[in-house]
């Protein structure tokens, strides 16, 4: 289990995160969301040590966070961020083979290539393996780095907006992928999502920030409700129902 205890991270006078303290249950979706702004991809980078805490701990299945080993730790959790620029040109097999790095520091052995071609066909990318991504569409060049993130094979995962910028269809193929890794494989998925009805229709729990705090946490049908929703957002939205199924209606 991935916990933290009042972790916070100030720049200079500015904080922008405090007194954050969570369990993440396990083999779950867990969604986090809240405006712009409200510490979500800070958090996600505290907690996979991708930048310095200020204050708190962070444990990871009961060992503090500063005490793991780089590459252990890439062994166990790994994290997609916002910006995923490149400045080499690679095929998306060579993006994907990436992801084995932490197990044979890039000499690719035969279980590598395996773990390579099961995270190419989880996403339906082995006819396109060969080709660049400069070369893809905005999709499929997003799906290329969830799937070097699987080939990782770690046991949690993070993602910060991975929605951002795709399409409806390259949308909800990624969350289907993401609950396959949850259901088929054990693994516990944190993910920022901004559209509230990907959270409603895919998460299992969810983590509400609001300028830097925690102010709502639980499963997600504590958290889908008007008066929650309101205190997350400053703004009405209603929860309908449709087909027996939730559906946030934000627009009017």
């Amino acid at each position: 289990m991935i916990a933290t205890e009042k972790l916070g991270k100030r720049y200079g006078e500015k904080t922008v995160l405090s007194g954050v303290t969570l369990e993440l249950p396990k083999e779950k979706i867990i969604a986090f969301i809240g405006g712009n702004g409200t510490g979500k991809s800070t958090l996600l980078s505290l907690i996979t040590r991708t930048l310095s805490k200020s204050e708190g701990k962070v444990m990871v299945d009961g060992t503090e966070l500063s005490d793991w080993n780089n590459r252990e730790l890439a062994k166990k959790l790994s994290i997609l961020r916002q910006a995923n620029d490149l400045n080499i040109r690679l095929t998306i097999r060579e993006l994907v083979a990436f992801g084995r790095f932490p197990y044979t520091r890039g000499r690719l052995n035969a279980e590598d290539e395996k773990q390579i071609d099961r995270a190419l066909d989880y996403l339906g990318l082995k006819p396109l393996e060969h080709r660049y991504l400069d070369e893809l569409s905005g999709g499929q060049r997003q799906m290329a780095f969830i799937a070097m993130i699987i080939a990782q094979d770690t046991e949690y995962i993070f993602l910060d907006e991975p929605l951002n910028n795709l399409d409806m269809r390259h949308s909800v193929q990624i969350m289907k992928v993401l609950r396959r890794l949850v259901t088929e494989a054990g693994k516990t998925v944190m993910v920022v999502i901004h559209d509230i009805n990907f959270v409603v229709s895919h998460a299992d729990y969810v983590i509400a920030l609001k300028e830097g705090k925690v102010i709502a946490q639980g499963d997600t049908e504590t958290i889908i409700r008007p008066e929650v929703l309101k205190n997350i957002y400053d703004m009405d939205i209603k929860v309908a129902e449709i087909d027996g199924r939730p559906i946030c209606l934000y627009y009017s």
